[in-house]
């Protein structure tokens, strides 16, 4: 516990290095190509302190100027000792650490909420259109003679279930077998003319994917050549070729396409395409599985069977997550103002650095 492990193999090649510090109470077994190291006053240097400097973005620019010439370009031990940082008193050590804590334990407080809304909005999903429990409507319970059933259960209160022989399952009355494109548009990527890829710009994604898919993947802006699919805020993007097919993000604005990648986009039901396609992920992964090079193409994903609603109990649905998706970007969002607080804090060390220095001159 407080020691470091860092990796100084492929520190030219990857342009960082890896380090971490552990907070585990028990001691643990690393990789033999880890060095692993301690403070040896820790009475001077704390190790929430050191681990912030390790954190700094020029500290893994400062890194790749000290590799040798190695292919991966590896950082020698002696260069990675070399390497020097302030040293503040250790009371004002404690106060930056504290401001950073603090800033780092509001960024994880609004991610588990999000985490947490995110699975009552798939948690709801199923309720509704797995389990067939959503609210009976007052105009079907009037319908059929029974005003009372208003906003009961519907299948466990006895709403008419018919037999669907496509999905072998019964299903609510007026529901049909369906694809994403009864509910949507599916814009696949486009691939540039010739060499050229996209370049330059970053969309910043507002919610996470499940952890087995990765929880973000980038979409670049900018062409060399025009681009003509594009994708729109609010749309799902979500990648269909290589080792992360599957994997989606949600849009905040206006970006391509590239290859590789789709946007799912509805113009009523966006939320109910969400969360269909979350529940559906596992079974259209298993699609790839065992293919050298994992895609989804655009015949499958037009063709991908789903349960259709009727549009009143979609209406109702959408109205409802969207709630919870506000919730979820708002706190995205401040996510990001907290995030750029970070940045500022651990570029503030380095300017304490500076100051030293010229006082020292």
């Amino acid at each position: 516990p407080g020691q470091f492990s860092c990796n100084r193999m492929h520190v030219g090649r990857d342009y960082r290095l890896p380090i971490a510090i552990s907070k585990e109470p028990e001691p643990f077994i690393v990789s033999p190509a880890y060095d692993v190291f301690e403070i040896t006053r820790p009475d001077e240097l704390l190790g929430d302190y050191l681990m912030m400097w390790f954190s700094r973005a020029e500290f893994d620019r400062n890194t790749w100027f000290f590799t040798d010439t190695d292919v991966r370009g590896k950082l020698g031990w002696d260069s990675f000792c070399d390497m020097t940082l302030p040293i503040p008193p250790i009371e004002e050590q404690r106060a930056i650490v504290a401001e950073y804590q603090t800033v780092i334990d509001r960024i994880q407080l609004n991610e588990q909420i999000n985490a947490k809304l995110e699975e009552t909005a798939q948690a709801l999903y199923r309720h509704w259109f797995v389990d067939f429990e959503f609210p009976i409507s007052a105009d079907y319970a009037t319908s059929i003679g029974r005003p009372d059933l208003n906003g009961k259960p519907y299948k466990s209160s006895g709403g008419k279930m018919v037999y669907n022989e496509e999905l072998e399952k019964e299903v609510p009355a007026g529901w049909i077998d369906g694809s994403f494109l009864d509910v949507s548009r599916i814009i696949m990527g486009q691939s540039p003319s010739g060499d050229s890829y996209n370049y330059e710009g970053l969309g910043t994604v507002l919610i996470n994917g499940p952890v087995e898919f990765g929880d973000y993947f980038t979409v670049k802006t900018k062409w060399t050549t025009s681009p003509t699919r594009m994708s729109q805020h609010n749309d799902l993007i979500v990648c269909v070729r290589g080792s992360t097919v599957g994997r989606f993000v949600k849009c905040d604005g206006v970006y391509c396409l590239g290859r590789g990648v789709c946007a799912f986009r509805s113009t009523e039901y966006q939320c109910f395409v969400d969360e269909t396609y979350k529940y559906h992920l596992n079974n259209m992964v298993s699609y790839s599985i065992g293919s050298t090079f994992p895609s989804w193409d655009k015949d499958f994903l037009y063709n991908y069977k789903i349960l259709v609603p009727a549009n009143a109990i979609l209406k109702v649905f959408e109205t409802t997550v969207e709630n919870i998706y506000k919730d979820i970007r708002l706190n995205a969002y401040e996510n990001l103002e907290f995030k750029k607080l970070q940045d500022l804090l651990l570029s503030k060390m380095a300017s304490t650095y500076s100051a030293q220095k010229a006082a020292a001159i």
